[in-house]
């Protein structure tokens, strides 16, 4: 089954998940939002957010293998199957990515 992370939409934490597929999904949530280096106690968690300085077509490229690279390392229960960029006109005129992720579970390959 393929599961929605789409950033572009408001989501709130929920600290008792039904599901393995809510709590990957809040994970996945969590590092896609979260610079690199800024948790106090896990240095490693996010993403490098200094990719969004570059041209969007070669930030796009980057983004998406650190986001691969990241949800791999960090969410080892979540098989990345697609990674796209909302794009809508205010974004782009502002600088600023908003990430839609396909994954499946590993448990269910």
């Amino acid at each position: 089954m393929i599961y929605t992370v789409d950033m572009t939409q408001p989501s709130q934490i929920n600290f008792s998940p039904a599901t393995v597929a809510e709590e990957v999904a809040q994970n996945i949530r969590m590092i896609l939002a979260t610079p690199l280096g800024s948790a106090a106690l896990n240095r490693t968690l996010g993403l490098d957010y200094s990719i969004i300085d570059e041209p969007s077509y070669i930030a796009e490229s980057r983004l998406t293998a650190e986001i691969i690279t990241a949800i791999t390392e960090q969410e080892p229960r979540a098989i990345v199957a697609d990674i796209s960029f909302h794009k809508d006109i205010e974004e782009q005129l502002t600088g600023s990515l908003a990430v839609v992720l396909k994954y499946s579970l590993a448990e269910e390959e």
